[in-house]
């Protein structure tokens, strides 16, 4: 069954950075992409960042740009956010989203999968 770990959140000041962390484990799989989304509190879940598995290509929100970087450890089937420049505004519950393919011999389909979410405060 898969799992992703998510680990790093807490409270920073304004100006401050944190480091997300996000293992994908169990059952037989490819990653095909993986990313971070955030919810603030009153507000739907959005996409922050994520980062293709084959060559690395991130993709950033405009509100991270600059401030932000994703990157992947393909032996660890590990994301990261590096969080830089952090803003009471990018306090939220980030989440940890990974697409994967499931490739049999008889059959090819990609599922997507959730962390529990780790909370991110940003103090004024």
């Amino acid at each position: 069954q898969v799992q992703l770990v998510e680990s790093g959140g807490g409270l920073v000041q304004a100006g401050g950075s944190l480091r997300l962390s996000c293992a994908c484990s169990g059952g037989t799989f490819s990653v095909y992409h993986m990313g971070w989304f955030r919810r603030a509190p009153g507000k739907e879940r959005d996409l922050v960042a994520a980062i293709t598995w084959t060559d690395g290509k991130p993709y950033y929100v405009d509100s991270v740009k600059g401030r932000f970087t994703i990157s992947r450890d393909n032996d660890k089937n590990t994301v990261y956010l590096q969080m830089n420049s952090l803003k009471p505004e990018d306090a939220a519950v980030y989440y940890c989203n990974a697409v994967l393919w499931h490739i049999s011999a008889t059959s090819k389909s990609t599922l997507g999968y959730w962390g529990q979410g780790t909370q991110v405060t940003v103090s004024t």
